[in-house]
């Protein structure tokens, strides 16, 4: 059979484009997956969540998309700072639907730290923006999902962090709201918190991943409410010559220098 030009000329311009298969090929959840590590690793988590909402799109099981996913909603909403209150309202929605996807990244795998870790981290930032009452709330799920997250993984900086910051917080309740805070949960479970676990697991945070910036201002803010100055300045002074890994990092340098210049000249206490 005779095969005309344009026949030809189709079959020419097959050849020499992608064909559907490999066009798709790209469209996978682990594509979309490592385009938002990529963008999670420049600070952008705007394009992060893009990437891993598309990854969802195609897998919404995916346990890696869904807490990767929450991650980049706590870092959208934790730089929303504005006292307006269609922001705040914006800010702790972010938050709430960042618990959410963890969730559902907890009902993915069970298993998984970091899942158990976003729950606890969604809802330690969410709790900072609520009045005494709702953080005592909250209280209880963040020590028990952050505990559930370092059984899974012992060398879990982000949920030693949380498991610190938390007993530091109910430290720092008044006497009024840690009255509520025993009437609701008991005083077994508020007696738990402690200066001395508040530092060991800010410690073994900074331990585990010395770069973040974070722990170590958090540690150093726990020296300073125990008299512990020569070691807060320490750990500030560490944080200078850090690099930016964080979106928040350069606030957090900004109050590592503001906390050195409150110590100036403070003697230990202990």
């Amino acid at each position: 059979m005779r095969v005309g030009p344009w026949l030809l000329t189709l079959a020419c311009a097959l050849l020499a484009a992608p064909g559907p298969l490999a066009g798709q090929a790209h469209e996978t959840a682990a594509h979309h997956i490592a385009l938002g590590d990529t963008a999670t690793r420049a600070l952008d988590p705007q394009t992060a969540l893009r990437h891993y909402r598309a990854a969802l799109a195609l897998d919404s099981t995916s346990y890696e998309a869904l807490w990767k996913a929450s991650r980049s909603l706590v870092d959208i909403a934790k730089q929303i700072e504005s006292e307006e209150d269609s922001l705040k309202q914006r800010r702790d929605t972010l938050y709430m639907q960042a618990r959410a996807l963890a969730d559902a990244a907890v009902r993915a795998n069970p298993n998984g730290a970091e899942a158990h870790f976003m729950i606890a981290n969604a809802l330690g930032r969410l709790s900072l923006t609520r009045g005494g009452k709702e953080r005592v709330r909250f209280a209880r799920i963040i020590y028990d999902e952050a505990m559930k997250a370092v059984k899974l993984d012992s060398t879990h900086d982000g949920a030693y962090h949380v498991l610190g910051s938390w007993n530091a917080e109910i430290k720092r309740l008044s006497g009024i709201q840690r009255f509520f805070a025993k009437a609701l949960f008991g005083a077994g479970f508020m007696d738990k918190a402690n200066w001395p676990d508040a530092q060991r697991y800010l410690e073994k945070a900074v331990a585990w991943k010395p770069g973040n910036i974070f722990h170590r201002l958090e540690l150093a803010e726990v020296y300073m409410d125990v008299g512990r100055f020569s070691a807060a300045r320490e750990q500030l002074t560490a944080i200078a010559g850090l690099p930016l890994a964080d979106v928040l990092d350069h606030e957090y340098k900004e109050d590592a220098v503001l906390d050195l210049k409150d110590i100036a000249g403070q003697k230990d206490k202990t």
